[in-house]
């Protein structure tokens, strides 16, 4: 958000954030948040900064409650938002546009992400097939006098254990895919990881 918020921009949009009612730190992080979907949240090195300098300038000033600094506008804060409203409606478009952008890059990661899951299921799943598939072959050919027709594919404790990890491992990525808030940096990364780990099971079983 370093291109929507340059040139004290995001100092101009607490300033409006604050013109709708007396807030604290943690509540402007909140509304940013919502603002972009939940794609973007500054952190708090970046907001109470920023609404030091703005109380500095006497445009904001805050009382304690509940242990928090609750920030409310002043007249000097008010005024300086008339006089950059037209600043503010381009910020507002320009917000708008950020978060179309963003939401339509967080729809290809998690599609991209989704597809490197789903493939990496179905080669460990093959790879089961062929472990078990090796052991049963092994088992029958070790057993004397035995045709293959009783060996059992799966009554190895080992592949049993296999079974075991490879369910849990795919229930657990799954579910952080979809519950948490992953920056494109760590979506990027998750997905290099799975491919990594794809492509070192595929040189374990050539």
């Amino acid at each position: 958000m370093t291109a929507v918020f340059s040139h004290g921009r995001l100092r101009l949009y607490l300033l409006k954030l604050l013109d709708d009612g007396p807030k604290h730190g943690y509540e402007l992080i909140r509304l940013l948040e919502d603002r972009f979907l939940g794609l973007y949240a500054p952190s708090a090195g970046t907001i109470y900064p920023r609404l030091q300098r703005l109380e500095t300038e006497g445009l904001v000033t805050h009382t304690a409650a509940g242990g928090r600094k609750v920030y409310e506008i002043t007249e000097g804060g008010r005024a300086e938002l008339r006089q950059r409203a037209d600043e503010l409606s381009t910020l507002e478009a320009d917000i708008g546009a950020a978060v179309e952008d963003l939401s339509a890059l967080a729809g290809e990661i998690h599609n991209e992400v989704r597809g490197s899951v789903r493939d990496l299921k179905r080669e460990l799943r093959e790879v089961a097939r062929q472990t078990r598939q090796g052991a049963w072959t092994a088992s029958a050919t070790a057993r004397p006098g035995s045709d293959g027709g009783s060996a059992r594919p799966d009554d190895s404790p080992l592949l049993a254990e296999f079974d075991k990890r490879l369910a849990a491992f795919t229930v657990e990525v799954g579910a952080l895919v979809r519950a948490r808030r992953l920056s494109d940096n760590q979506l990027r990364t998750a997905i290099r990881m799975l491919d990594g780990a794809l492509e070192g099971l595929r040189r374990l079983f050539r």
